[in-house]
C-alpha cells in the first residue's frame, strides 16, 4: 500500500445556505476555492436539497475559511456526512418514477403543452410515456418523454388503497 503524506482523504460536509441560492452558492465557493488555492475537491447542490449544498474536502475549516466572504452561505453542518448518506443524490431519477398506469397527466412541454390526458403505458427503460389525450376525438395513442408530463392525479387504486 502507497502512503502519501500530501495528500489527505476527502469527507463531505454540508454548507448550509439561504434556500433558492443553492446554486449561486456552489458557484462562488467554487470560484472561490479555484481563485485562493483552497482544497475543495467538489462541490454539489442537489436540486432535492433545500438549503444546503455538499462539499468534499480534507478538513471542515477549509470550508468554513472558502464560505467566510460567500452571501447566502450560513455556516457549516457540524460534523462530516457519510457517502452512504448523500449516494442517492449522485444517481439521477429516472423521468418515470413517481407515474403509474391509469394516472392522469398535464402536459408541460411539447406540440400538446397545456393537454390532459390519461397514462396508458409506461416505458423505463426509454423514460417515455403512452398517453390517450382528453380532448381527441379519436383515441390515438401519444408517446411523450418522462419529463415533459406533470401528474395531476395519481390512479384511483392507490387512493382508495391508501385510504
Amino acid at each position: 500500500m502507497v502512503e502519501e503524506k500530501d495528500f489527505e482523504e476527502s469527507k463531505i460536509f454540508a454548507l448550509k445556505t439561504t434556500a433558492n441560492q443553492e446554486e449561486a452558492v456552489a458557484d462562488m465557493l467554487y470560484q472561490a476555492a479555484k481563485r485562493e488555492g483552497f482544497d475543495i475537491r467538489s462541490v454539489l447542490a442537489p436540486e432535492s436539497l433545500k438549503g444546503y449544498i455538499l462539499v468534499e474536502t480534507p478538513r471542515e475549516d477549509i470550508i468554513r475559511q472558502a464560505s467566510e466572504n460567500i452571501p447566502h452561505s450560513k455556516g457549516i453542518v457540524e460534523g462530516e456526512t457519510s457517502l452512504e448518506e448523500v449516494e442517492h443524490f449522485l444517481t439521477p431519477k429516472p423521468s418515470v418514477s413517481g407515474i403509474s398506469e391509469g394516472d392522469i397527466v398535464e402536459l408541460i412541454a411539447g406540440p400538446f403543452k397545456g393537454e390532459k390526458a390519461k397514462v396508458k403505458r409506461i416505458d423505463e427503460t426509454k423514460e417515455e410515456i403512452v398517453l390517450e389525450l382528453f380532448e381527441a376525438m379519436v383515441p390515438i395513442p401519444v408517446t411523450v418523454q418522462g419529463d415533459h408530463v406533470r401528474v395531476l392525479d395519481q390512479q384511483e387504486e392507490e387512493i382508495e388503497n391508501s385510504s
